[in-house]
């Protein structure tokens, strides 16, 4: 057995396990083969691992300090395979990040000099970098707080997540191809989609190409998922993310559908109206419907919602302040476009919680093949 020390944290609505560069890298094993092996990835139901068999509880981050001028921790985000003996590195998570901003806080990697400390971070998987304002009042790190997000009703410590000049962060354009609106070809024929690239690489397509509308619930949604799967790998292409030959990857671009504001119910039952948000999402997340909206895929609706010609400016809402209140299957969650004083793209901020499950010693198997 391998001895693996890791916290559990919760962000947002996503659970990550956090673990230290330098003990990953003491065990002797690449990444891919430890996390395999720890979260039991090639199980679905993950029974003999730490994973929670599903999107947003199988995902870990491993995090070190930084030398570089104006970055505090980098991390590496993985989203490891459920019955699939893949990790992925390709995309960025905001929940996770939400988790290392409070990870660094409570491990000394970040000096507490105020009663709010904000901790730089740099995503090494896609060069993003973000920022987490936490409170720590009295100098302390805190255990616990007040803070809610949609898709829980766990209370969290609350975390003002920001993304940095986000657009362009992966092709280096926030309209990989040029265009607001492109055609793809997907199973049923040529869908309208469009392309951007903004906290992370995102195909948005209107939900009434297929039939659905921004009450959908996450099983109609899901009944779209495997036409979606098609069309990422075209948008993949497109964007330029991929090689024809490369293999399908479930994490980039992210993929999901837009309409205009109506009346629905959360998957809680909660009645949201029409004038509550601006505008409607519903996305998907590896190989299902995600239950709420991954926080990158929010800053690239953000962004793709405030430029003009794009599926998501024709269905959004607009708003004078920067303001974007968007539809979940989880209920609304918000967004805001500060504008950068250097000419940067806007910082889109976040308000999220972050709680700390658990500080353990992972027992992971050892690794067929590997010397005992």
């Amino acid at each position: 057995m391998l001895r693996l020390q890791g916290e559990m944290i919760r962000g947002g609505t996503s659970k990550c396990w956090i673990f230290d560069h330098h003990d990953v890298v003491a065990t002797g094993v690449d990444a891919d083969t430890l996390l395999l092996a720890a979260f039991n990835a090639a199980d679905p139901r993950q029974i003999d691992g730490v994973g929670g068999a599903s999107s947003t509880t199988s995902k870990a981050a491993i995090v070190r300090t930084s030398a570089e001028a104006g970055v505090d921790v980098t991390y590496a985000f993985a989203q490891v395979g459920i019955g699939d003996e893949r990790v992925e590195w390709t995309s960025n998570c905001g929940n996770c990040a939400t988790a290392v901003a409070l990870y660094a806080v409570h491990r000394g990697l970040v000096p507490i000099t105020s009663d709010t400390t904000t901790v730089r971070m740099l995503n090494v998987n896609t060069g993003a970098r973000l920022t987490g304002a936490i409170p720590t009042p009295g100098l302390t790190a805190p255990d616990e707080g007040t803070a809610a997000v949609p898709g829980t009703d766990a209370l969290g410590v609350p975390v003002l997540l920001g993304f940095q000049d986000p657009a362009g962060s992966t092709t280096g354009r926030a309209l990989p191809t040029g265009r607001p609106l492109d055609t793809l070809t997907g199973p049923d024929g040529p869908v309208e989609a469009s392309l951007v690239d903004a906290g992370a690489p995102a195909a948005l397509f209107d939900a009434k190409a297929f039939g659905l509308d921004g009450s959908a619930s996450l099983t109609a949604f899901a009944t779209v998922v495997p036409a979606l799967t098609v069309l990422r790998r075209r948008a993949a292409l497109a964007m330029g993310l991929v090689r024809e030959d490369a293999p399908v990857s479930h994490a980039v671009p992210k993929v999901g559908v837009v309409g205009d504001p109506v009346t629905y119910r959360t998957t809680h039952g909660r009645p949201v109206t029409q004038d509550q948000y601006d505008v409607a999402v519903r996305m998907v997340s590896m190989h299902a419907a995600h239950p709420a909206i991954g926080l990158t895929s929010a800053v690239a609706l953000a962004t793709a919602a405030a430029t003009p010609g794009t599926l998501a400016h024709r269905v959004t809402r607009q708003t004078a302040d920067g303001t974007l209140r968007l539809g979940t299957p989880a209920g609304v969650i918000t967004a805001r476009a500060v504008p950068a004083p250097d000419g940067a793209s806007p910082t889109v901020l976040l308000h999220r919680a972050a709680r700390r499950i658990a500080r353990a010693e992972l027992l992971v198997p050892v690794p067929e093949g590997r010397p005992v």
